[in-house]
Order: structure tokens, then C-alpha cells, then sequence
């Protein structure tokens, strides 16, 4: 992939308001202290907060200089104007109602999500753009979104293109059969979960397709030193073998002086696909600790310590 991404990236997600209100000086303090980290990469799209999260991040990079920062945002979801009231927490997010999200990956479709994208960012190009959660569109996605991507890449109007995911074998389909360069794989390679490991990291180095990890604290499970009974795990509650094997691999960063979340960020990038590994952030602070738990020294003893206690497997791969 041409386009350079730094090892770790933003996730703007959250300043959507992402399960909860986050106000515009929150939001911004998060992108602020991203770039005080040295975070050049930015993640965002329209799905999140009905456009909210692509309106904060543009005010906030704004008045930076443009080659300095990568921007990615998603297609897929168009919106819509909506005079219907109400609110949007049905979808996770905690803004009004004022549009409606309509499923179009045709290439009319993605055009038009991407010029209001640019709109609503306040730049004139994105780096990166992905196909976001194409899974009940395979036949569209493939026949006409990808097309359209990859013409704005040829044409130069974007650098990069691919599809975002919270699975890995559609992803694979992609890889096979389409010309992308990356995917934004969610959740499905972490410190609890290697599904992709078998299959799909190795044809993405066969390929020469790049691996953006997001979701590696696999929806709160992983974010905490101390793992709470209610923690979450792909949006829902977690199961009890997990809650156990994420407390033992707790346990035993511990006895390293490391702490879980330290640990769940790095992991991913052990692996030679993975590229980068996107976090979300609310506000400054977590966007500190984040940047603080990615920089954190973690001894090599501790993954064999893994490998030896049965939580992590011998064939994967570590920073």
C-alpha cells in the first residue's frame, strides 16, 4: 500500500458519541492529544454519530498541514435527511435522529457518500477508503463498489482502498478476488482471539494487502488491568470462558509489571500484515493512557510466559 500509516492510529468512533455524549472540547482534546502522541493516522465514517465523528475530526485537524496526516473514512452507508425525531441509540450512538442510514454500495453510491464525507471533513481528499460492513451485500459491493474505489484510486482522488469488517472471511473474498490494498479487520485478531491467524493473515502477506487491526480490546474485555464481571465483548456481554482466560492473561502481565491493556494493544502488531492498530478515544485523557499503554516497554518473557500457561498458541506471532 502506498499510503504510509503510523503504527498507531485514532479511531474517531467515540467523539460520534459512541454510547454516550462527548462534548466538541472533548473531541477535540482527543484529536489534540493523538497528535501530541505522534498519531498521524486518522479513522473515521459516516455511521458514526450520523456524521458527528467526520465533522469533530476535520474541525480538529483543521489548520494542520494536509501531508502531514492521513485521513480514512467508509462507504456504504449513505445518509439521508430525517425530520422523524427521536434519536439514534438503537445504533449505538447518542445524537439526534436527523438522518437515516440507506445501504448503497453501487458506484453512484459511493461517490456521493464520499463528496458529502469530504463535506462534512472540510478537506479535499481522503487517503484511505473502505467498504464498511458489506456482509449482506457481497454481490453489489464486489460488482460495483469495489470498481468505483478502485477507479478514485486510479484516477488518483484517493490513495488507497479497501473494506472494513468485523469478520474475516468475506475480507478474504476481497483479498482473492478484488484488487485492494487493506483491510480494517475488527476484533477478530487480539489477545483473546486469533481467527484470522490460519487463513486470513497469511494470504493478505501473500497478496500484499495491509491489515489495519481495530477493536483489539475486543469491545472493553481487554481494556482494563482488572477485568470486570460485566465487561463487554463484541458489543454484548462477555462469556464466562473468556472472562477467565482474559483474567489469566491479566494475571500473568502482572507478574511482568505490565498490564493487560498494555499488552492487547501491542499484540496485533506482531503479526508482519498488520500495519497499524486503530484505538478509540473520548477524550484527551484516554487518548494519553492509550498512547501511554502502546509505548509501554513489554519484556519478551512475558509472551513465552503465555505460550507456557496455555493462553497464547505456539504459532503465533509477537511484537
Amino acid at each position: 500500500m502506498k499510503v504510509s500509516l503510523t503504527r498507531l492510529g485514532f479511531g474517531a468512533a467515540p467523539i460520534g458519541n459512541l454510547y454516550g455524549a462527548v462534548s466538541d472540547d472533548e473531541a477535540s482534546a482527543a484529536v489534540d492529544a493523538a497528535w501530541e502522541s505522534g498519531v498521524r493516522y486518522f479513522d473515521t465514517a459516516p455511521h458514526y454519530g450520523l456524521g458527528l465523528s467526520e465533522r469533530r475530526l476535520g474541525a480538529a485537524l483543521a489548520g494542520r498541514p494536509r501531508a502531514e496526516f492521513v485521513v480514512s473514512t467508509k462507504v456504504g452507508r449513505v445518509l439521508e435527511p430525517f425530520d422523524g425525531g427521536g434519536d439514534d441509540l438503537a445504533n449505538g450512538f447518542a445524537v439526534p435522529a436527523s438522518f437515516r442510514r440507506v445501504w448503497d454500495f453501487s458506484a453512484d453510491g459511493v461517490r456521493r457518500s464520499l463528496e458529502s464525507s469530504l463535506e462534512r471533513l472540510g478537506i479535499d481528499r481522503v487517503d484511505v477508503v473502505y467498504l464498511h460492513d458489506p456482509d449482506e451485500h457481497w454481490d453489489e459491493a464486489v460488482s460495483q463498489g469495489i470498481p468505483a474505489l478502485v477507479a478514485l484510486r486510479d484516477e488518483g482522488v484517493v490513495g488507497a482502498v479497501g473494506v472494513g469488517m468485523n469478520q474475516w472471511e468475506m475480507p478474504a473474498r476481497f483479498v482473492r478476488e478484488t484488487d485492494i490494498d487493506v483491510v480494517m479487520l475488527a476484533g477478530r485478531y487480539t489477545l483473546v482471539e486469533q481467527a484470522a491467524l490460519g487463513e486470513f493473515l497469511p494470504l493478505c502477506l501473500e497478496r500484499g494487502v495491509s491489515v489495519v487491526a481495530a477493536g483489539v480490546f475486543n469491545s472493553g474485555l481487554l481494556s482494563r488491568p482488572v477485568v470486570a464481571d460485566d465487561a463487554k465483548y463484541d458489543y454484548a456481554d462477555a462469556p464466562v470462558s473468556l472472562l477467565e482466560k482474559a483474567r489469566r492473561i491479566a494475571s500473568v502481565c502482572g507478574l511482568y509489571g505490565v498490564t493487560l491493556p498494555q499488552v492487547a494493544i501491542q499484540f496485533a502488531l506482531g503479526h508482519p500484515a498488520v500495519r497499524s492498530v486503530v484505538i478509540g478515544s473520548r477524550n484527551g485523557e484516554q487518548m494519553v493512557e492509550n498512547a501511554a499503554a502502546f509505548s509501554a516497554v513489554v519484556p519478551g518473557e512475558l509472551w513465552e510466559a503465555l505460550r507456557e500457561n496455555g493462553l497464547l498458541g505456539r504459532e503465533v506471532p509477537v511484537p
